[in-house]
This record gives structure tokens, sequence and C-alpha cells, in this order.
């Protein structure tokens, strides 16, 4: 059974805990039937991110793209030709620059990707630990994905929020720093109203993007959580604006949830 909703679920952020974990699972699945032989998408393994001469830090990605440095390296890849969404691109505030180097398990990371919770985006501590481990990512010569489908909090996402249009504003983002491309930054729109877009995936720089399909993700989740049997009585949380709680009552009472 599909949510009410053609794209997220506003709902599904009460329950954003076991939906994170099903998202990451489902995410590193998609990729790895996409990814060449010598590339890897991993869960929640530790990165050491060293820094000149500085000490180590360990960081904790969602889900990263890894090199498996025993394989060559094939310019020919398996991905998928999938349409994505159009982003916008803007530029990227400038950043101190500094030599950094990222190895887990004897491979370097291509690629991290975050999706964003609660914890990342609530309170002066859990803002400033993300910006923390965002800054050691973007000056680290891998590549960003960042995937922001809860409402609550502030904004945290790589890209300057000041930059963007107040007309082009969404309740969800998805943002794509690729390290090829340091000066720009890609962000994606995702509306309450629209099903969720599929989000290229940067490689190494040579390759093709993989894609990210996000609303196959969001269906699995659902589906396999039986969030059907969510109270849609009850109004979300965080509230919406009063446009879109409008819509969204017509939207359930035509689905027969009100």
């Amino acid at each position: 059974m599909k949510s009410p909703f053609p794209g997220m679920d506003p709902y599904l952020e009460k329950r954003w805990g076991e939906v994170h974990a099903s998202l990451i699972v489902y995410a590193r699945n998609q990729l790895n039937q996409q990814l060449p032989d010598d590339l890897q998408a991993s869960i929640e393994q530790s990165v050491a991110v060293y820094v000149d001469d500085e000490h180590s830090h360990s960081l904790r990605p969602d889900m990263h793209v890894s090199e498996d440095n025993a394989g060559p390296q094939s310019s020919q890849t398996s991905i998928t030709d999938v349409a994505v969404a159009e982003p916008l691109v803007l530029p990227m505030v400038p950043r101190t620059e500094r030599h950094v180097e990222i190895v887990d398990d004897g491979g370097r990371v291509i690629t991290a990707i975050e999706f964003l919770s609660p914890g990342n985006k609530i309170g002066d501590n859990g803002r400033s630990k993300y910006a923390r481990k965002q800054a050691n990512y973007l000056s680290s010569g891998a590549n960003l994905v960042e995937i922001d489908l809860v409402r609550q909090g502030s904004y945290v996402l790589a890209a300057p929020d000041e930059m963007i249009p107040e007309n082009l504003k969404t309740p969800y983002w998805v943002c794509v720093y690729r390290q090829d491309d340091p000066d720009n930054v890609e962000v994606y729109r995702v509306p309450l109203r629209e099903s969720l877009p599929n989000i290229p995936i940067p490689l190494r720089p040579y390759e093709k993007d993989a894609v990210l399909q996000l609303q196959p993700l969001i269906d699995d989740c659902y589906r396999d959580g039986r969030y059907h049997r969510t109270n849609y009585q009850l109004d979300p949380e965080p509230q919406l604006s009063d446009e879109d709680a409008d819509w969204m009552n017509s939207l359930l009472k035509e689905n027969g949830h009100r």
C-alpha cells in the first residue's frame, strides 16, 4: 500500500528513527546495483579524516561510496540512463583550503551521502556538530550528497540558504557537492506536492553519475514499515503552512483518510 501523498509523506517524520534506518539500507542496495565493480556503497563505516599534520577525526556518514584499491579503476560503468531532476547551481561560500585524506579499510572514500535527521538541525550542539562534519567533508576531496526530508529544525545544508530565492524555497531539499567543481553546489528542490526527484550521485570525475531514485525509497519504507496504519485524522508535526494544510486536507479526504 502506498502513502496518500504523491511524494514525501510528512507523517513519516514522527517515525524518523526507523524511517532513516530503512532509507540508508534501501539507498545502499539501489546504488550497489549501478556501481562499477571497484566501487562499493557501504553503511556507517567509520572514516578517518586526516587534515595535514593535525590529529585524525572520525566521521560516520549515513552511507559512502568507497574505492577498492585492489582492483583497477574502470572508465566504464553500468550506470543506468535515468532522468534526474534539474538543480539550482549556486556559488560556494569561500572556505579555507587544506589538504585532507579520507581513509577507510584501505580504500578511498569517493562520495558521502547523508540523510539528515532532526538531531542535525535542532539545537546549537546538534547543528554545530553537523557543521563540523560537513566542513570536513567539503575540504576532504570527497563528494557530498545531503538529503533533507525532515521539516523540523534549521537549514544546515552546504548550499548557502541566503542565495536561494524565496519563491523557489521548498520544505525539503537535496544538496550535491562535487569535488571536481568546488566553486559551485547543486540544490534540488523537493516540493511537498510533487513526487520525490531522482538525484545524481557523483562518483569519480571521469565516470557518469549514479542515480538515486528517492520516491521508490520512500515507497518501500512506507510499505515495509506498515505506515498505512498512520492516523491521518491528526495533523502532522511540525504543522504545515495554511496553504499546504488546506491542500493536505483535501488530498486526505479524496483518499478516504479523513
